[in-house]
This record gives structure tokens, C-alpha cells and sequence, in this order.
């Protein structure tokens, strides 16, 4: 029955206090005004204003709209804004969640960068460990995932971040420090340290132990790598992470890294973005900057191969 000219059209005459004006204002000339007040109140069955008063006097309907229109033109003016600057490909939505503890080390100077370069972008950076962050994308609660376990699924894409070897921190002095590099049976007799996460999403278990039908003497989890490196250091175990996570502390003299048998456990960091969001400016710009600054900052990265679902 009302409609958001209708709206304007009352809200005009409020500011203008001139049937002459507001129509000047609307781009409408005075009788189309007139007629649409008319028509307005024939669908209601009553007056909206006075006629021939000065200054304009609305009746209780006639305030009513009003109070409409202070309502719902404000969100309507905000939501074609906000349309207009979507089109434009400067502002939206960027939600981010991670499946790797210490992929915060060089996303977080990515994070920085794109806030500086994008800052209408509503952005948030979320743990991925306490849920399943996929299926949460695919839903489309999230915009990106970085994940090492790329899952074909209708609409999604990975985007190479790059590649990296898993290696085993041990303590300086561990008896395994002489080998070249470690068979699964080594780790048989171990305390093995991980992140609080399911064994089918930690590169020692899927892509070195199980295969060898092997299980460390005993698994112990900790949320932070600091403390996982500490244990480490310590004797009290030993832990599997990326090579740019390790290096920072074998450079320090803290632990040792080895190889995980003879040609190294491989894996590959992606980003998995819906298909349709791969062309939105913003979100190309930030996968750009992560790839930038991850080759620019971590030690032992390459570069990989697309991969799509």
C-alpha cells in the first residue's frame, strides 16, 4: 500500500514546508505531487496534512508516515551507498579462517598491509581449528580459508600459497641427532608434542606415521608453538611444523630440525576462496600480499601448482 516514493514525497514537504518546493526538490512538477498525495490517501482513507496551511500541518496519519520515513530512508540512503561502493569493488566483506597455528607468523603483516591498502573492507581473522572452516565457506560464513588439506567441493577454488617440508624439532641433545634424517620407527619410542587438532589434519600422522602403521610412545598438545618449542628444547619431547615455523628457532641454537625420510614429508599451503569472489578486487589484491610477503619473510617456501574444486 506505501510506497518508498510516497516516503520521499511526505518527507519533501516536511523539509521544504511547500507543496512547490518539495515537487522542485523530487523533480516532479507540482500537480504529479499533488496527485500522488491524493492517491495516497485514497488507499489510506484519510488526510495526510492540511491543505492551505502555513507552515504545513500533517495530521496524526500524515506523522505516522513520517516517522516511517525517518526510519527507513536512512537505511535505504546507507544501503545504496554501500551498494554503490560494493560496485566499485572498495568495500565488503573479507572473513578469514585459518587451519595452521603458525601461519599467524606472516599472515598477520599480510592482515596489516590489506587493512592500510583496503580500509572499507570489514575484515576478521579467525582460528579454524575449533570448527570445520570448509563447509563454513562453502555456506558462505567465511570468505577464505588457508588450509594445507585442499577438499573438492562444488564452487570452491585453492590458490597456491606455496610449498614447504614438514620437519621434526628435537632437543640438542637428543639421540636421534646424528641421523640424516628420521624413519617412522624412530618416533615409535617418542613423546610426540602437537596442536589440540584431529590426527587426520597434522602432516606427521597422514603423511609419515600412518602410512607405516606407526604411533609415537605417547601424544602430548599444547595451543601455542612457543611452548611447544620449549618442550622441546627441554627434553620433553619432540614436535613436527613447517620449516619457516622451525627455522626461527633452530637459527637461535634452540633445537634441531631433521627430515622426516630420505626425500622429506612435502606439503602445500592454499588459499580456498568461493570461485565467484576470485575477481573481487579486494580479494585478489590480499591473496597477492600474502603470497608477497610469505616468499619475502619465511625461509624454505616454493611455489606450487594451482589446484581447483
Amino acid at each position: 500500500m506505501i510506497d518508498l516514493r510516497h516516503l520521499r514525497t511526505i518527507d519533501a514537504l516536511r523539509e521544504t514546508d511547500s507543496l512547490h518546493e518539495a515537487a522542485e526538490r523530487l523533480h516532479l512538477s507540482q500537480s504529479a505531487l499533488s496527485h500522488q498525495f491524493r492517491e495516497l490517501e485514497e488507499r489510506i482513507g484519510t488526510p495526510l496534512f492540511a491543505r492551505k496551511s502555513k507552515p504545513v500541518r500533517f495530521t496524526n496519519a500524515g506523522l505516522k508516515l513520517l516517522r516511517l520515513a525517518d526510519h527507513v530512508l536512512p537505511l535505504i540512503r546507507t544501503t545504496e551507498r554501500d551498494l554503490g561502493r560494493l560496485a566499485s569493488g572498495r568495500a565488503g566483506r573479507l572473513h578469514i579462517a585459518i587451519e595452521c597455528h603458525s601461519c599467524y607468523q606472516w599472515l598477520m603483516p599480510s592482515v596489516d598491509e590489506f587493512r592500510s591498502t583496503w580500509p572499507e573492507v570489514e575484515l576478521d581473522l579467525a582460528s579454524g581449528l575449533s570448527f570445520a572452516p570448509l563447509p563454513a565457506l562453502e555456506r558462505g560464513d567465511l570468505d577464505l580459508v588457508v588450509t594445507s588439506d585442499p577438499v573438492t567441493l562444488p564452487g570452491i577454488t585453492y590458490v597456491p600459497l606455496f610449498g614447504y617440508e614438514a620437519l621434526l624439532a628435537i632437543d640438542k641433545h637428543h639421540a636421534l641427532r646424528e641421523k640424516p634424517y628420521l624413519e617412522p620407527t624412530d618416533i615409535a619410542e617418542q613423546t610426540l608434542i602437537t596442536y589440540p587438532i584431529e590426527r587426520n589434519r597434522l602432516d606427521i600422522f597422514t603423511r609419515f606415521l600412518d602410512p607405516a602403521d606407526v604411533e609415537p610412545a605417547q601424544v602430548r598438545t599444547s595451543e601455542m608453538t612457543v611452548m611447544m618449542m620449549q618442550l622441546v628444547a627441554s627434553g620433553r619431547g619432540v614436535c613436527c611444523l613447517p620449516n619457516w615455523a622451525v627455522h626461527e628457532y633452530t637459527s637461535r641454537g634452540y633445537v634441531i630440525a631433521k627430515r622426516l625420510g630420505e626425500k622429506g614429508v612435502q606439503a602445500q599451503l592454499f588459499a580456498a576462496v568461493r570461485s565467484d569472489m576470485l575477481e573481487v578486487p579486494y580479494v585478489s589484491d590480499f591473496l597477492l600480499t600474502a603470497k608477497d610477503i610469505s616468499f619475502a619473510t619465511l625461509e624454505g617456501v616454493s611455489a606450487v601448482s594451482e589446484h581447483s574444486g
